[in-house]
């Protein structure tokens, strides 16, 4: 029985939730550990004892810009903190002009949605979207983009892993393409950080968005904006906030300056509690080791994709023979259904459209994944 190289026991035990169900869902959500909830405590501890202890909550919240940097390999001033991906995108898309020819926005059809809406917004501003598709469940080849970008294209999304099935593109290729033909690159990273080492300057990328409450074990409310620092400068976004500007406590409502550094993308006042929480999850993942995670999650990953065949399950997409992330989408007619007749058997599983999504973490055993896969297996029969 293959085993990782971290002390699995010592890590599960900082889970409760292990001790009454088995959690397949870091697609979604992450489950709550000893770690977060010490945060949380660390967070009511200082508003009940103090009533208002600012200088110490934006250390948090800097201490956590700093911890998704290093998660990333970027530094601290190439990020910005969001209240969520949709948030992210919107700063980027609002900071574009859309003019002087280029106005073409192309995408990628693995988007997740809330980030195509956001590029179809803009068509109000002179954008139009180029969709590149998906295709029998399989992301974009790279020849795909290659045809869709040209010298109108203002900026290319795409997702680093396709929400549907984690299926991951080759988003450092789609990124020297869009470069290349004077395109900005930006990547949607939420359904991958956290199981798969990212490293935004091996990429090439201009921009990376992500939040923690999947793979980075934290929390909704918080989300982070990487932008590249040679072009932070020219970027001014619609969409903005008092913690945007050159020193926010100069209480100046009639002077709209910019912050040199990613804070620029910054809005109102920071997600202080989620803060808390997703600088100690960074933190716990990143003292277990990003390798050490993506070579177990990817043990896993081929034995849930290997079991569900022994099953007579049906895969989504394709399964092992491309680079995709421990999830894995099952086919099923009635993935809600499956959803709940899944939790009743004490697996929490995530539906998406025409599948159920099985998407373990570094917690996870291999008995974890056969238990949910006979689980399975057991409810599309009946």
């Amino acid at each position: 029985m293959a085993a990782p190289t971290f002390d699995l026991s010592a890590l599960r035990a900082q889970i409760p939730l292990l001790e009454r169900a088995i959690p397949l869902n870091n697609c979604s959500q992450a489950p709550l550990t000893s770690v977060t909830r010490a945060a949380v405590d660390r967070y009511m501890a200082s508003w009940d004892a103090r009533g208002m202890d600012w200088d110490a909550w934006m250390t948090e919240v800097e201490q956590t810009r700093r911890a998704f940097a290093a998660m990333i390999n970027a530094a601290s001033d190439e990020v910005a903190i969001v209240s969520s991906v949709s948030h992210a995108t919107s700063v980027i898309a609002t900071a574009l002009r859309f003019e002087e020819g280029r106005n073409v926005i192309v995408a990628s059809g693995a988007e997740f949605p809330t980030v195509g809406h956001v590029w179809l917004a803009q068509e109000r501003r002179g954008a139009t979207v180029r969709w590149v598709p998906v295709r029998d469940g399989a992301v974009p080849a790279l020849a795909d983009y290659d045809r869709a970008i040209d010298g109108r294209t203002a900026i290319v999304s795409a997702a680093h892993a396709y929400y549907q099935n984690g299926a991951i593109q080759d988003v450092a290729a789609i990124a020297s393409l869009a470069r290349v033909r004077g395109a900005l690159s930006y990547v949607d990273a939420y359904q991958s950080l956290g199981a798969v080492p990212v490293d935004v300057k091996a990429m090439g990328v201009d921009f990376l968005a992500s939040g923690t409450l999947k793979y980075l074990m934290g929390t909704p409310g918080i989300a982070f904006l990487y932008a590249r620092r040679a072009i932070i400068e020219r970027l001014e976004p619609l969409i903005t906030g008092w913690f945007g500007r050159v020193n926010p406590f100069a209480f100046d409502a009639a002077h709209l300056d910019w912050a040199p550094s990613a804070s620029r993308f910054d809005g109102g006042t920071p997600p202080l509690l989620p803060a808390y929480v997703s600088r100690a999850a960074m933190e716990w993942l990143h003292g277990i080791g990003a390798e050490a995670i993506h070579e177990w999650t990817q043990y896993l990953s081929r034995r849930l994709v290997e079991g569900a065949g022994e099953r007579g399950l049906t895969i989504h997409g394709a399964g092992l023979a491309a680079p995709k992330t421990p999830s894995t989408a099952i086919v099923c007619a009635d993935a809600h259904a499956a959803e709940a007749a899944l939790l009743d058997r004490g697996i929490i599983a995530s539906a998406r459209g025409p599948a159920i999504r099985l998407a373990p973490h570094f917690y996870n055993t291999a008995s974890d994944i056969d238990r949910g896969l006979d689980a399975l297996a057991e409810v599309l029969r009946t």
